[in-house]
């Protein structure tokens, strides 16, 4: 399954969402300051592409004061685009797999300093 929903995944939106946020790591990577906002994008962006067979283990403590910036500027804007998408794709049956990526992606979205993406037992 994991395999299946990771090639539908990509071909319906994966490729376009990663390469985005793999954009938007560029982008901030290119001044001083935002390197560390630029290398959670990319974070962001790798689970992106194939979020299936992945989980995320998050963190707050680790990293508190760029958590705080990150999800005052930019992660509950991004969060709250994740959770509509999820709640979206949950309306049918099929896509509940695809929800359920979208708000594993949301908690990333919302706290990325500090958390761990690993694959799923």
């Amino acid at each position: 399954m994991r395999l299946i929903g990771n090639i539908i995944w990509f071909i319906f939106g994966g490729f376009f969402i990663g390469l985005a946020w793999g954009l938007l790591g560029i982008l901030l990577c290119i001044t001083v300051v935002g390197i560390p906002f630029g290398v959670q994008c990319f974070k962001m962006a790798k689970l992106t592409f194939a979020p299936f067979g992945k989980e995320i283990r998050t963190q707050f403590s680790e990293h508190p004061i760029a958590n705080l910036l990150w999800a005052i500027f930019f992660g509950w804007e991004m969060a709250l685009g994740y959770l509509c998408s999820g709640l979206v794709c949950c309306i049918t049956i099929v896509g509940i797999p695809f929800g359920l990526q979208a708000f594993k992606m949301m908690q990333l979205a919302f706290l990325p300093f500090g958390a761990d993406i690993m694959k799923a037992r």
